[in-house]
């Protein structure tokens, strides 16, 4: 078994970006009000390395700006305060956040002699009218140059996309998906649209000028997607804004914010494949499932819901669900 790797999160919110996206405000997403600075690094390493065990990693990993775009000298300052532990070993790796647009080779070469080992890039969405109606300043032709020189150049590539984006809808989102499969990154998070206050999107709604992107919709949604990135080998390590007090609090007024939003797309990907199995194969009314180990609880989902629907849509007594081995690049089995 692999030791567990510590991600060791530092907050630059807003650092580096030229505009504010419609959607956006980072210090109430992150919690984190201002900015970081070498000794909030230095802090952020030394108060988790000092519980580790012995055999565990863990990186250190920059989000919420754009990285690539603040100024050289304090992408620096960040950067060597966090050198020494690196190369002592205490952490094992670093990685950045930062936009498609604000990547060249001199920028991930910086990065590569200062031990950065994988970019995060917000795609957010690869159709230019839903970039351009939520202000995000590039285009999707910046996602594919920017995501082909970080792998070119041998840094790992995670790619960010949203759903429910102004003048997005679930084809388009699809399309999205399927785009950035092609360009074979290591991982994908997927964040469906939160309606924040203080940001434009609020205003917009507010208006009636723009439409939320229910819970629901986003489930719904989100378990497709999951499922095509998952055909494609490709894992999805992130489902949903993470949680936070300000958020949880009130700050989130409307949209796709749930705080285990992550495990009712993924519960609704297994029931998805349910159907599919019963809608094409023979099985008893006293029905047994058989799914990977420790997925019982996402194949039976929140409060039974998958169960009591399978139940009600094929005429079923009962619906058992144990661990098995499944099929190769399959969530469920008909065990009888």
């Amino acid at each position: 078994m692999k030791p567990k790797r510590h991600i060791i999160p530092v907050f630059v919110p807003h650092l580096g970006c030229p505009n504010d996206c419609v959607f956006c405000n980072q210090r109430k997403i992150s919690g984190k009000r201002e900015p970081a600075d070498g000794e909030t690094v230095k802090k952020a390493i030394e108060s988790v390395i000092k519980w580790l065990p012995a055999d565990a990693s863990a990186e250190l990993a920059f989000y919420g700006g754009s990285f690539t775009a603040i100024p050289a000298e304090e992408q620096i300052a960040l950067l060597e305060a966090a050198l020494p532990f690196l190369r002592s070993g205490a952490i094992s790796e670093i990685r950045v956040s930062t936009r498609p647009d604000a990547v060249d080779e001199q920028r991930l070469k910086r990065l590569c002699d200062y031990g950065v080992k994988t970019v995060e890039l917000g795609a957010q969405s690869m159709d230019d009218e839903v970039l351009k109606a939520s202000g995000r300043g590039h285009c999707s032709a910046d996602t594919e140059r920017a995501a082909k020189l970080i792998k070119k150049l041998g840094l790992g590539l995670i790619l960010q996309m949203m759903t429910g984006l102004p003048g997005d809808t679930d084809e388009k989102s699809i399309f999205t998906a399927k785009k950035l499969i092609s360009l074979s990154p290591d991982g994908v998070r997927i964040y469906p649209t939160v309606i924040i206050r203080d940001t434009a999107l609020y205003e917009l709604w507010e208006k009636g000028e723009y439409g939320e992107h229910s819970v629901e919709a986003a489930v719904d949604l989100g378990a497709r997607l999951i499922t095509l990135f998952e055909e494609a080998d490709i894992p999805v390590i992130r489902f949903g804004l993470n949680p936070t007090d300000e958020l949880s609090g009130g700050e989130a007024a409307g949209g796709a914010y749930h705080p285990a939003l992550g495990e009712l797309a993924r519960s609704r990907a297994y029931l998805n494949c349910a159907r599919e199995l019963l809608s094409s194969a023979r099985h008893d009314r006293d029905l047994v499932l058989g799914v990977g180990r420790g997925c019982v609880s996402l194949m039976t989902g929140q409060k039974r819901s998958n169960i009591y629907a399978l139940i009600n849509e094929y005429g079923l007594n009962t619906v058992k669900i144990v661990e098995t081995e499944v099929p190769s690049g399959k969530k469920v089995a008909i065990l009888h």
